[in-house]
């Protein structure tokens, strides 16, 4: 039997003056279209680009053995974290002025998932235009940037 493949199409969101991300995911199941987001504070671009990756993935746990999970990003910092999982682990997770690297905590656990899991990270081009095709990355980029965007007005607002 073959193994099932689940798509995943994910983008993170943050807003950098007020540190108000937010995170989206597309995953394709059993034909089956499946929207997963969250809203986040106190943040930063970066870990939003991993959460929506982890999270994700961990949807999928327990709900689907013996499945192949292809994630689109357009993160090259989460597209190169299979690469350089085992530098990162070697020197426990440590900068070269020995400080640990940012975000440390999520790239663990999607450390974890990637040696867990069977899945290929395929990296695609950020901020696509509409070309009339089908564009998940653009969808998912969509959904994260408008919720970042009515985060920071509703922020803004209760300020007043």
């Amino acid at each position: 039997m073959d193994k099932q493949i689940i798509e995943i199409y994910t983008d993170g969101s943050c807003h950098t003056e007020y540190h108000i991300g937010a995170w989206a995911a597309i995953l394709f199941i059993d034909d089956e279209k499946v929207l997963l987001k969250e809203e986040v504070r106190h943040t930063t671009h970066n870990r939003m680009e991993l959460e929506a990756v982890i999270k994700a993935i961990e949807f999928t746990d327990n709900k689907h053995n013996d499945t192949s999970l292809v994630v689109y990003t357009d993160s090259q910092y989460v597209h190169r974290i299979p690469e350089r999982k085992e530098k990162l682990k070697h020197k426990n997770f440590l900068t070269n002025k020995g400080t640990p690297i940012q975000n440390v905590d999520l790239v663990k656990v999607l450390i974890l998932l990637i040696e867990s899991h069977s899945i290929e990270f395929i990296k695609v081009k950020a901020h696509q235009k509409p070309d009339g095709s089908l564009n998940y990355n653009a969808e998912v980029d969509k959904i994260a940037r408008e919720m970042v965007r009515e985060n920071v007005k509703k922020s803004l607002q209760s300020t007043k």
